[in-house]
């Protein structure tokens, strides 16, 4: 199979369930609840305080006949090390085809709908990782086409969106809360400064696109952790709303948020991966490769053009394997 047929065909199975039958009424939460914690998607267990929230959420929805809200946060931007940058490239695209395979069901249970939004931290990048405002700009124009091209494939009551966290504030007060978030950390704070761990230090090399003269400061390390962590604390609650179930690729300490990867074969975010198709005998699977798998991966590109679907990054794809 080639990889235009491979991806056609798993695009016209976004719909499988649409017209599965309905369960009844008192056990549509627990239906619900089944589907989503199901372990062809599921990467890790969920603390049961974390299950117990996600079925208040559902219940509430079910009851209300409501959209089920979910919402992934994300950086909106594509790691500079890649020449896919600024824009999204098939790992965003496989994650979305992957989301809207988890979440058909629910969709096929729940007529009034399911809506899935992605909280984007753009507002911070810039400061942070020194990645210009018009390459997120970029990024989020291509990322929400993609809602636009599986619109036709996905079930008609499965909406997507992209929300900038600027949005939650009016302008100017994001700075100034920002800059009242960082004293108070800094108080907090032993020396004025988070601790860093090799996890943040490897996650800093990893995305922080050094300008010149930035190293000259011996503390900017920690002055990066230390405004990370306070947009943290102070964005946090936006991805915490009563009526809204979190999904990551790995487990977040949130009690709303399950983690389910990005694709059948990877935990990668794909902000900061690649995608690509793993050969695997005679079939082909999505895949999102990190940059240390990237650099220790043999891959072939073959040529691809799928109609509706535009941007630098869809003229071409990596294959593994053989």
């Amino acid at each position: 199979m080639t990889p235009k047929a491979f991806i056609e065909e798993r695009l016209s199975q976004l719909r499988a369930l649409e017209n599965a039958p309905l369960p009844a009424a008192e056990e549509r939460t627990d239906a619900i609840m089944k589907a989503l914690m199901s372990k062809k998607f599921r990467k890790y267990a969920t603390p049961e305080s974390h299950q117990k929230r996600m079925r208040s959420v559902i219940e509430r929805h079910v009851r209300a006949g409501t959209p089920i809200k979910f919402l992934w946060p994300f950086g909106a931007y594509k790691l500079w090390r890649f020449e896919e940058a600024p824009e999204p490239d098939w790992a965003e695209l496989f994650t979305l085809m992957y989301l809207t395979r988890w979440l058909n069901p629910v969709a096929a249970m729940h007529k009034p709908g399911v809506h899935l939004n992605f909280s984007s931290d753009e507002v911070i990048v810039e400061r942070l990782n020194n990645i210009p405002a018009n390459d997120t700009d970029k990024y989020a124009e291509v990322f929400s086409a993609l809602f636009a091209f599986l619109r036709p494939y996905a079930p008609e009551n499965l909406t997507y969106s992209l929300t900038p966290m600027r949005s939650h504030y009016e302008d100017g007060d994001f700075e100034a809360q920002l800059a009242e978030q960082i004293k108070r950390d800094q108080a907090e704070y032993e020396g004025g400064y988070p601790k860093l761990t090799e996890a943040k230090l490897r996650k800093m090399e990893l995305n922080v696109r050094i300008k010149p003269g930035q190293t000259d400061d011996p503390l900017w390390r920690e002055k990066n952790a230390l405004i990370h962590d306070a947009y943290i604390h102070l964005t946090n609650k936006y991805l915490c709303e009563p009526d809204t179930v979190g999904v990551f690729s790995t487990p977040l300490n949130l009690d709303n948020f399950i983690a389910v990867g990005t694709t059948k074969t990877s935990i990668v975010r794909y902000w900061v991966g690649v995608g690509a198709l793993l050969k695997r005998e005679d079939s082909l699977i999505e895949t999102i490769l990190s940059p240390s798998q990237l650099e220790k991966t043999l891959c072939e590109e073959e040529p691809i053009s799928l109609e509706g679907l535009s941007g630098k990054n869809f003229h071409k794809i990596r294959i593994v394997g053989g």
